[in-house]
């Protein structure tokens, strides 16, 4: 038996450690590992070219900015009632099946998406409520994902393990939108089929993956586990200043939802460009993820989180200000990079600093601030350009952004102050969740 970080006596440890070695750079010979970074590749690829189409059909339907904001309204809201729930799912059942589950919704949501427009019998609502089907889906994907990774990979190989699994979501970002930018020429029927396509493969890696280490959860109350994750961030300054540091820059200095709008009024460069567009901050991302596996983050991570979001901020207000399609898409490159370091820490600190039996509960919460952050920012540029017009809701929301560093500067000095990613061991218990 082995005991938690708070003392309790566990469960006995029924699986062998599917890693001989905690050698980062053999993580692609392990087969867990491998199959979770393909099945996230595949995946994010096919819901990236899905959110290209529907905020392309939604515009063109209706050609109202506020239409693109409730897109991310719509897929926010089922976030907010089911992700505890989530969360406790996460840590109650077998991580890798809850993941294909969620995988199969949004390829069966993206397929009637596609046969609706091939069928030419799309409508607003019809897109809404299939895109609030897979947000649901969503809402129980994030947290079982991102509390997997820690057990397809060696604790001591966790920082360059989530620099790889970022990579694997850049490189969705980056490849979903362009790839659907050059299917678009085929018509917009043909991305929704190819993302389904890629959907089946994510599901085919999800449901081949082999056992794996997952922490025996303590049997408590039902209430008590969905309010579990709140309590413990509450409880610890760093990781809540890092997550409300991302909700609310991102919610204020989010421009996502409105390059439909940049492309096709402002910078006149169609659906093709929109491809582009989406993928840029994925690009910068990307080769920001390279960078930080060759030199991983060491010291001075507090301020290297502030500094990030800052330029993100700075990065939003050029882009909305710029009439070149070349500065806008050097500014996202520029301006995903930034995101990406922030991402990396924020991650780091959440995963690292969270046993494993809490983990599932701990990632619900935060993919809330995430989807807070994204799809409720998305609403809020929406209305921002309804009511103010749209490059002026850009430039406020980047000034925001930079507002909030200095606000949170000084509301969280432990944050700031903090120099490396891992304070301390993370001890947990092991369960068999398949012997059940």
């Amino acid at each position: 038996e082995t005991k938690t970080r708070s003392g309790r006596m566990g469960y006995n440890i029924r699986m062998q450690e599917p890693y001989s070695s905690p050698d980062s750079g053999s993580l692609f010979r392990h087969r867990p590992f491998r199959h979770y970074w393909s099945a996230r590749v595949c995946s994010m690829t096919a819901y990236q070219m899905q959110v290209v189409a529907t905020g392309w059909s939604v515009y063109v339907l209706t050609n109202n900015p506020f239409d693109l904001g409730l897109v991310g309204l719509v897929q926010f809201l089922p976030r907010i009632g089911l992700t505890l729930w989530a969360g406790a799912v996460a840590d109650r059942y077998d991580r890798r099946w809850i993941g294909l589950i969620c995988t199969i919704v949004q390829m069966i949501a993206c397929g009637l998406l596609g046969l609706g427009s091939w069928a030419e019998v799309l409508t607003r609502e019809r897109i809404f409520g299939l895109i609030a089907v897979i947000g649901a889906a969503r809402a129980f994907e994030m947290p079982t994902m991102q509390s997997l990774l820690p057990n397809v990979i060696p604790r001591s190989a966790f920082p360059r393990g989530l620099a790889m699994s970022t990579a694997a979501t850049q490189i969705a970002i980056i490849g979903g939108p362009a790839l659907a930018g050059l299917i678009f020429l085929a018509g917009v029927t043909s991305v929704y089929a190819v993302a389904t396509i890629f959907f089946i493969v994510a599901s085919i890696a999800m449901a081949t993956m082999p056992p794996i280490r997952v922490a025996e959860p303590r049997r408590i109350r039902s209430s008590e586990s969905l309010l579990a994750g709140i309590h413990f961030i509450a409880a610890k300054p760093v990781i809540l200043g890092a997550i409300s540091l991302d909700l609310f820059a991102v919610l204020l200095g989010g421009a996502s939802a409105m390059l439909p709008i940049f492309a096709k009024d402002i910078l006149h460069v169609g659906p093709t460009g929109l491809g582009l567009l989406q993928a840029a901050p994925a690009l910068g991302a990307l080769a920001m993820t390279f960078f930080l596996s060759r030199f991983p983050l060491q010291k001075q991570v507090g301020r290297q989180l502030f500094v990030s979001v800052a330029i993100f901020g700075v990065g939003t207000i050029v882009f909305g200000l710029s009439t070149s399609f070349w500065i806008s898409l050097t500014t996202l490159v520029i301006l995903g990079a930034a995101d990406c370091v922030s991402v990396v820490i924020r991650q780091s600190l959440v995963q690292l600093e969270t046993p494993d039996d809490m983990r599932g509960r701990v990632s619900a919460v935060n993919s809330v601030f995430i989807g807070a952050s994204n799809q409720l920012g998305e609403f809020e540029s929406g209305m921002m350009a309804a009511l103010l017009g749209t490059v002026p809701s850009v430039v406020i929301g980047g000034l925001g952004t930079l507002l909030v560093v200095g606000l949170w500067i000084r509301l969280f000095p432990s944050l700031v102050g903090r120099d490396t990613l891992a304070s301390g061991e993370v001890k947990t218990t092991i369960r068999n969740p398949i012997s059940k």
